[in-house]
């Protein structure tokens, strides 16, 4: 048999309170009780004093030479951990959804994958309905029923970085003359590379959607409603 543990003693309190908010003894009872008055008397009519260990001295940093002519603001730390979007279950690689907003509005897309800041790679595809590869966030998009197969898609290219813009550095001011005079800015042609990279992509999801009846002419076919469609009774 193994030895019982020994059970802990209940704390007994000197001043047991008798009801809530009133104890047997008062304050002064108490003093005396604790023999706060012996000790007193034996330093002299007050508490001791329990010194604590002296602080190390930290090595004094000398002032700098030079002060900024004008007050730099520091950057605030950002002190926010990312955390991942979590995607909506309705929501799967190869699902078809209806764009609530932006300059595709109503258009039909592909809903490939989701990258590392929480938004969605989707494509029309192009050649179907002119909606390129882009993002789009999940609050702006109805997920639908109807679903494609991408398992020929390789989208592993595809990350944040793919869509960002490179920022040209802010011009001096120009006087009047020289604004009038300068020539027009040359637009920005679209790289080719990603040309080539939307026809990849365009190639193998046609081959899987014309494998469907009807399911060419639907992602072609812009959603809107009309008078009398209830929108919380449709089923897409």
């Amino acid at each position: 048999m193994a030895p019982e543990k020994e059970k802990k003693k209940p704390r007994v309190t000197r001043n047991p309170e008798l009801i809530k908010g009133i104890r047997k003894y008062s304050k002064s009872k108490m003093y005396h009780k604790r023999g706060l008055s012996a000790i007193k008397k034996q330093n002299d009519g007050a508490f001791p004093d329990h010194e604590g260990k002296p602080a190390e001295r930290k090595p004094e940093e000398k002032p700098p030479k030079f002060y900024p002519a004008d007050d730099v603001k520091k950057p605030l730390k950002n002190k926010r951990k990312h955390k991942p979007t979590r995607l909506r279950d309705s929501i799967t690689p190869g699902t078809v959804l209806i764009l609530l907003a932006g300059r595709f509005m109503g258009k039909r897309v592909v809903f490939l994958k989701q990258l590392p800041s929480g938004l969605l790679l989707v494509t029309g595809p192009y050649r179907i309905n002119g909606v390129p590869l882009r993002r789009v966030s999940q609050a702006y998009v109805i997920a639908t029923s109807t679903k494609v197969d991408i398992s020929g898609v390789n989208v592993e290219k595809f990350e944040d970085k793919y869509f960002s813009k490179k920022s040209d550095k802010k011009k001096n001011k120009k006087d009047a003359n020289e604004f009038f005079d300068a020539e027009k800015p040359e637009k920005q042609k679209f790289p080719q590379e990603k040309k080539d990279d939307q026809k990849t992509v365009d190639a193998a999801l046609i081959k899987s959607i014309e494998s469907v009846p009807d399911l060419k002419a639907y992602l072609g076919a812009r959603f809107s409603l009309k008078d009398g469609m209830k929108p919380h009774e449709l089923v897409f």
